[in-house]
C-alpha cells in the first residue's frame, strides 16, 4: 500500500479511471459482438459510435478502431 499522501490520491484516481475505462471495454464488446451475430445499420451506427468513444477516450487506438470499423463494414455488405 502506498505510504505519500500523493501516492494515496492517485491510487484512488487510478482504481476510479480502470472501473471507468472497464465498464467502456465491455459496451464496446457487446456492441461488436451484437454486429458480428446479427448484422444491422442500427448495430453498425452503436457499434460505431462505442467505438469512436473508446478512441476518444484513449481506450483504443485510433488506427485499432479504424480497422474494427472497415471489418464491420464488410460483414455489413455481406
Amino acid at each position: 500500500m502506498p505510504i505519500l499522501k500523493n501516492a494515496i490520491k492517485a491510487l484512488k484516481v487510478s482504481q476510479k479511471k480502470t472501473i471507468a475505462n472497464s465498464q467502456i471495454k465491455s459496451k464496446i464488446k457487446t456492441a461488436l459482438d451484437d454486429m458480428k451475430k446479427s448484422p444491422s445499420a442500427e448495430k453498425l451506427s452503436a457499434a460505431f459510435s462505442a467505438l469512436d468513444r473508446g478512441v476518444k477516450r484513449h481506450i483504443l487506438q485510433k488506427n485499432k478502431a479504424a480497422r474494427t470499423k472497415a471489418a464491420l463494414s464488410k460483414l455489413l455488405k455481406k
